[in-house]
């Protein structure tokens, strides 16, 4: 989703007609964000979102109460939803965050640290805003205090070698233990296979830095592209299950959804 998201949670490339035009199709559409839930509440109630949601990079998937009957072996209660954790809930990512910068011996500052007057200078955004950047369930954003790129690749070397889950987000970056975008997908696509008793076509839509776990998780799919210039013929993706659209292409959602009414 974050594609379609501006930094306050504005609908971008016309998206919202997008997930109108699905749910007069009855096609679910299930949002994927490095966002928290508390961040996507006020976009899910303008677009009357009412699917499963994952969130966090791929630290859980929430579910709508009673939007299926059966019920995944291991869930836990988050706010208002039933969620799947498929990463460790906070404070794991806190104290991984923090034993990793000792370890590492390079400074970073989480954003639960910061005040509320800076948080907001930092995030870009109204104080109420920038404050629900900071509740996750899951992960914890963070930047580095002024470390240079060695120490900087020093930190994803270590992350790396001990499973944790890092992900840059522009200025930001993000700490996880556990997250993982397919098996978050699986785990959903089991619930709608065993709903329906049959299998739930998969279809993807993806950013660049996101299309390889996304897609790979999924039966088709689309890779989003800056621009025209952009297209690949060589990429991996460009096949008869996956192609490329530039993300401001005024015909994306006439595609997406040809794509989507001709897969079967």
């Amino acid at each position: 989703m974050d594609p379609f998201l501006s930094s306050r949670g504005k609908f971008l490339h016309r998206f919202e007609s997008f997930q109108a035009e699905l749910d007069q199709l009855e096609i679910p559409c299930v949002w994927l964000s490095s966002r928290c839930r508390l961040q996507l509440d006020e976009p899910r109630r303008r677009a009357d979102h009412t699917e499963p949601f994952i969130a966090e990079d791929g630290c859980g998937v929430y579910l709508p109460e009673d939007y299926f009957h059966i019920k995944p072996a291991k869930t836990v209660r988050l706010g208002r939803f039933t969620c799947i954790p498929i990463a460790k809930q906070q404070p794991a990512a806190a104290e991984a965050l923090e034993s990793l910068a000792e370890e590492a011996k390079v400074p970073v500052v989480p954003l639960r640290s910061l005040s509320s007057r800076e948080l907001a200078q930092n995030v870009g955004l109204p104080k109420q805003e920038a404050e629900l950047a900071r509740q996750r369930d899951f992960d914890e954003p963070f930047f580095f205090a002024g470390s240079g790129n060695e120490d900087i690749v020093r930190f994803k070397a270590l992350a790396q070698q001990k499973g944790f889950s890092l992900r840059e987000q522009g200025v930001f970056w993000s700490m996880a233990v556990g997250a993982d975008i397919r098996r978050c997908i699986r785990e959903l696509g089991d619930l709608y296979n065993r709903s329906l008793r049959s299998h739930a076509n998969r279809f993807g839509i993806a950013a660049p830095h996101d299309s390889a776990s996304i897609l790979s998780a999924c039966d088709r799919g689309i890779r989003l592209t800056s621009n025209s210039k952009s297209l690949s013929q060589t990429s991996p993706q460009h096949s008869t299950r996956f192609s490329e659209i530039p993300v401001a292409a005024s015909d994306l959602w006439d595609k997406v959804v040809s794509s989507l009414t001709s897969f079967g």
